[in-house]
């Protein structure tokens, strides 16, 4: 209502202007037209109206719009997640149907057998019978062969063995050197004791128990003439140098010595340091004093138990007596044991000379 008086106010203000103007308008000056005040009035009413307002109903009313149309878009995104979700449920569990029928397909194909061969297979009673009848032959012939491969292997091994029993008698006896052996006692070698080193004594026994020989395990030199070889069946000397004199059974043109000592395997003190090392040999002339050196040797206890050394008696003599001295041991500080020795050559008979020919025996 404020708005429509000031608009009446202003209606009749031109009038009472323009009555006022033309009262005190001096003569002679130019004169107005009602039209120019209208347009004058007009434009003083519109510097003078204020500018419009908005209203507060329709501000309200774009807000509940644009809530509006917010849900509805929210609405629609929460419909499209779940439908897209719902999309790749869908397609993982097809895929995983898909895999297992592949699965179950593929097992039906290659692990089962096929059906269409199984009438193939049935047989009737009486060819199921027959087929077990030929096969219970073949069964029965297959035995029988079998019983005459064994029967001919039985056979064949028993040959073998006595064959090789044969063998092994024979290289026993020969003590894998095949040659005669002149210092056996059996055939009427002794030892020279005068001219042996001593036995070996051990001081932690009792001197008076020695003198007994039921209670002294010392073994004589003789020992060493003995085809018997076990270890501690030895003779043993002091220290590591000493000799032993064996008298032949007649004169011997000798050719090689053999020493025999147990593999150090086999030894109870768990090696073979008691063994002789170095050693030479001499053939002793009927006067009993001279010498002839017949060669310098090492036995290597490494290598085999028996070992063969060959003498260097050329021209051939013959001798009644061979010495044979050890000069070292391989390490026992005590003692040396001496298992066995042996003389080969050619026995010269009685009154023929020192290079005549004699028989091997």
């Amino acid at each position: 209502m404020g708005w429509k008086l000031s608009a009446e106010a202003g209606a009749s203000e031109p009038q009472w202007a323009d009555r006022l103007w033309r009262g005190n308008q001096p003569a002679g000056s130019p004169v107005v037209s009602e039209e120019q005040l209208d347009l004058l009035s007009t434009l003083d009413l519109r510097q003078e109206m204020p500018p419009p307002r908005v209203s507060k109903n329709f501000l309200s009313l774009l807000l509940q719009v644009l809530s509006v149309l917010l849900s509805l878009v929210g609405d629609v995104l929460v419909i499209v997640y779940r439908e897209v979700c719902s999309i790749r449920f869908l397609l993982t569990a097809v895929s995983l149907l898909s895999l297992f029928l592949a699965a179950l397909w593929w097992g039906l194909l290659y692990l089962v057998p096929p059906l269409e061969n199984e009438p193939k297979e049935m047989l009737t009673l009486s060819e199921y019978h027959e087929r077990v009848r030929s096969q219970g032959q073949q069964l029965q012939q297959l035995q029988a062969e079998l019983n005459k491969l064994h029967k001919e292997v039985s056979s064949v091994r028993a040959a073998n063995s006595e064959r090789v029993a044969k063998i092994v008698f024979q290289r026993l006896n020969e003590d894998f050197v095949r040659k005669p052996d002149y210092a056996l006692s059996s055939v009427g070698a002794s030892i020279d004791l005068e001219k042996t080193s001593h036995d070996y004594e051990d001081a932690n026994i009792a001197y008076f128990w020695n003198r007994f020989s039921f209670w002294n395990y010392a073994r004589p030199p003789t020992v060493i003439l003995e085809p018997d070889v076990f270890p501690g069946n030895c003779w043993a000397f002091e220290g590591d140098q000493g000799q032993v004199v064996i008298r032949l059974p007649g004169r011997v043109q000798l050719s090689d010595i053999t020493l025999q000592h147990p593999p150090p395997s086999v030894a109870h003190s768990g090696g073979a340091n008691s063994a002789p090392r170095d050693f030479a040999v001499y053939g002793l002339q009927v006067d009993d004093e001279t010498e002839v050196f017949l060669g310098k040797f090492t036995f290597d206890v490494e290598k085999s138990e028996i070992q063969t050394f060959h003498l260097q008696n050329d021209p051939p003599t013959a001798f009644p007596k061979v010495k044979i001295q050890i000069l070292s041991n391989w390490g026992h500080p005590r003692f040396t044991c001496l298992y066995r020795v042996r003389a080969h050559g050619m026995r010269i008979s009685e009154g023929a000379g020192d290079n005549a020919t004699g028989e091997r025996h």
